[in-house]
């Protein structure tokens, strides 16, 4: 369903804001070129108006008879551009003063500033990809790693959608057939064979349950593998993200509950996103604020891929109660444990032999209280966050833990919430189908749960869609694409 808004010309920066060598100003709509046309002109050949798709012009835009800019100008006709409508591109210099002025004089000639995402929404409403390939867009654009680039990449192609479409089909001809049915109820027809019917619900009931259990994996390569940094308060958690983020992103102090809320930022190690998470210390408290922080602690690290718990040499005596507090939340089949033994440079004197000792008896120590509490740890590492000893050998474990995250190129993961939700749905609905056959109920009950769950799947291609969702999700583009 075509929106009324497309018939405007709109334009806008595709490139990013800021001073460059170059930059890129596009343009779409049916009067795309006529307005481009009026500002350009060109050192040599036909003018835009003349010119065939996919031909570029060398000239230059004149703003009240002078000279603005040298510029090349890229033309596609429709419907054979990026939005499918005409388009032109402009490629100028990166001067600030070169792209606003060249931006007023379009929108002096009548072309619009383009919203968020409204290119790419164009494309969407003019045929030219599916919902699920323009979110790929953005998903590109976004990509941090070479396997959120390479997922991305397939998703664009239409790999998603194609195995989408093909479960649409064959859901569709099966309640074609059931409805068929229903118009020769009185004959006591059987058109769809229940035997069959049993089938394809299994085969596609079990490919839908992969993609839905994929997300837990696409979602750790397209947002990065959730890492939670939790501990008392002053055990140095936040010290420890500052070294590994190499910036002052956290306030450290010694008074504890510094760290009301948690704080959140990605770091490429090795080639994998890892999203750490500083969380509220944990302690006994009545301030109502701290109190809040602490409880979204309790939340980060149940949602963590991988907990790193931080432990402070200086307070032995804390060792039980933080493995404790650990134990009560976290999910040992789905998550990793990793101990922080920190501030063993206040601790001990690690140049003394007797002192190194210590170190040793204080990780054996820990080990055993983990095991005496069941709780499965990878490694507990001595550090100094401060003086940032030890971390190398935290990042090689954090890499390690990934070592089976490559996936191939035909991979189909699936990455986005939105079709997550919409998969579960479905789900849910061929079960009630699956359900619904063993009670023997009727062909007209079975029909209306496969076409919830035709709807569902619809939903992730765009075959069924709301100005609304449309908004929402195109709003979170950037502006020109």
């Amino acid at each position: 369903m075509k929106s009324k808004d497309n018939s405007d010309t709109i334009c806008a920066l595709a490139t990013v804001q800021g001073t460059s060598a170059l930059a890129v100003i596009r343009v779409s709509g049916s009067d795309s070129i006529k307005i481009v046309d009026s500002v350009f002109k060109p050192y040599r050949g036909a003018d835009l108006s003349n010119t065939s798709g996919y031909n570029l012009r060398f000239g230059g835009i004149y703003k009240d008879g002078l000279l603005l800019d040298e510029v090349l100008v890229s033309v596609f006709r429709h419907p054979h551009s990026f939005t499918g409508e005409n388009s032109v591109e402009i490629s100028c210099h990166g001067s600030n003063y070169i792209q606003q002025e060249i931006l007023m004089l379009l929108h002096s000639k009548g072309a619009k500033m383009a919203k968020p995402g409204e290119f790419s929404q164009r494309a969407f409403l003019n045929g030219k990809m599916d919902l699920a390939q323009a979110e790929a867009v953005a998903d590109l654009i976004a990509s941090e790693t070479a396997a959120a680039h390479r997922i991305a990449i397939q998703q664009m192609k239409g790999g998603f959608s194609k195995e989408l479409s093909i479960m649409r089909r064959s859901l569709l001809d099966l309640v074609s057939l059931m409805e068929l049915e229903l118009d020769f109820s009185e004959e006591d027809v059987e058109f769809a064979d229940r035997t069959k019917l049993n089938k394809l619900l299994s085969e596609i009931l079990s490919h839908i349950s992969e993609l839905i259990d994929s997300f837990r994996l696409g979602n750790v390569i397209k947002n990065g593998v959730p890492v939670a940094i939790v501990g008392a308060t002053n055990t140095g958690k936040s010290t420890l993200l500052n070294a590994i983020l190499g910036e002052e992103r956290a306030i450290v102090s010694e008074i504890h509950g510094t760290t009301r809320d948690f704080i959140e930022d990605v770091v490429n190690l090795g080639g994998v996103a890892f999203r750490f998470v500083d969380t509220a210390g944990i302690r006994q408290t009545k301030e109502t604020i701290e109190i809040l922080g602490i409880e979204r602690t309790f939340e980060k690290i149940r949602s963590a891929s991988i907990v790193v718990l931080m432990l402070d040499a200086g307070r032995p005596e804390g060792f039980e109660d933080g493995i404790k507090q650990l134990k009560a939340n976290i999910d040992e089949d789905n998550q990793k444990v990793i101990v922080l033994l920190n501030k063993t440079d206040i601790a001990v004197n690690l140049g003394n032999k007797h002192n190194s000792r210590l170190i040793e008896d204080m990780v054996n120590s820990i080990e055993t209280i983990s095991a005496d509490f069941s709780v499965k740890i990878l490694s507990v590492i001595p550090v100094s966050a401060k003086n940032q000893t030890g971390l190398d050998k935290l990042k090689d474990l954090l890499t390690g833990t990934q070592k089976n995250l490559s996936i191939g190129s035909n991979t189909t993961l699936v990455t986005n919430l939105r079709h997550y939700q919409a998969l579960q749905d479905a789900r849910t609905s061929l079960l009630r189908v699956v359900d619904g056959i063993d009670s023997e109920l009727p062909t007209d009950l079975l029909t209306q749960d496969i076409r919830e769950a035709l709807y569902h799947i619809g939903e992730i291609v765009g075959e069924i869609n709301s100005e609304e969702i449309l908004g929402n999700i195109f709003g979170k583009f950037c502006i020109g694409k």
